[in-house]
């Protein structure tokens, strides 16, 4: 359990970083960009961490502008974070 807490602590460590790098750079197409790929590795790690297997790669062929590799980075996000939640409510029973 400590584990766990340990996790889920980096995890929030993570994201409070990468939002607050996010809001202290303005809201370039890079920064943006840059914001979305770090909640990806930083969630990435964190399910590793736990043990579990991740495929964190992101196609970003016919990406062409910000906001579709924007887009392509948080659907990965969210697939990822559907693991860590899954994963996490079987580590509480």
């Amino acid at each position: 359990m400590k584990t766990l807490n340990k996790t889920v602590l980096a995890l929030l460590a993570a994201s409070v970083m990468t939002t607050s790098a996010y809001a202290g750079t303005g809201d370039g197409a890079d920064d943006r960009i840059q914001s979305a790929r770090g909640s990806v590795e930083a969630l990435t790690t964190t399910l590793e961490n736990m043990g579990a297997k991740v495929d964190s790669s992101v196609n970003l062929n016919g990406a062409y502008t910000a906001d579709q590799k924007v887009s392509l980075y948080n659907a990965k996000h969210a697939e990822l974070q559907n693991q860590f939640d899954t994963l996490h409510a079987q580590s509480a029973e």
